[in-house]
């Protein structure tokens, strides 16, 4: 099978997800955890900035994606719900929501598939949605060690990315999923946040002291 045959379904799922959420475009990654970190690493590019304030009770993974970010955290008294910012970054953890038209315009937005409160179950997977086309490219080279969509030997590696690709059998399982969505008439449908409880990270060792 050709190379750009591999990643075709991939493609498809992330128009299905654009579609849906109403964001122009949606990348698809491993994790909701390596949407942040991407998103976050993005943003660097143009802003000199070096603190997140956070909520303290939130999904570790996402202070330890700050922290691997290279940027400090500062957390707030407050909890996650439906999606948050990672002020004052235009990033937002968006891991408890996923419904119709849910996409907030000028940012960049981290879906989790993974879970079973997630409404989109998948193995493992996550998506950034995004209204910037160069952003968009950005993140698919980035998810793929630099590399292109393209075949291996004939491509131009231009950074050093990191390994957070979404395989192509999750990407088809999430496709088929997604008609969950609509109703017979194919009319999208409006799904609630989901509520989770959380620890206070603030007083645990790795993130103690970081608390505005």
């Amino acid at each position: 099978m050709p190379a750009q045959g591999v990643y075709k379904i991939t493609e498809d799922f992330e128009k299905a997800l654009a579609e849906y959420t109403g964001a122009p475009y949606a990348v698809a990654v491993d994790s909701c955890s390596s949407a942040i970190f991407l998103s976050l690493m993005y943003q660097q590019k143009y802003y000199s900035r070096d603190k997140v304030y956070l909520p303290c009770r939130t999904f570790p993974s996402v202070p330890c994606e700050v922290l691997h970010a290279e940027l400090r955290i500062e957390f707030y008294d407050g909890f996650a719900q439906g999606a948050y910012q990672l002020e004052p970054f235009n990033v937002y953890d968006a891991a408890l929501r996923f419904t119709h038209n849910m996409y907030i315009p000028d940012s960049h937005m981290c879906l989790s598939f993974t879970g079973p409160k997630k409404h989109l179950k998948l193995i493992k997977g996550g998506a950034i949605l995004t209204d910037d086309m160069v952003a968009a490219e950005w993140f698919k080279s980035a998810r793929m060690s630099g590399r292109h969509e393209c075949d291996f030997m004939k491509d131009t590696i231009e950074f050093a990315g990191w390994n957070c690709y979404m395989m192509p059998e999750v990407a088809a399982r999430g496709l088929m999923l997604m008609r969950q969505f609509y109703d017979d008439e194919g009319k999208p449908k409006d799904m609630p946040d989901v509520v989770c409880e959380y620890p206070d990270l603030s007083q645990m060792p790795a993130f103690k002291g970081a608390r505005q």
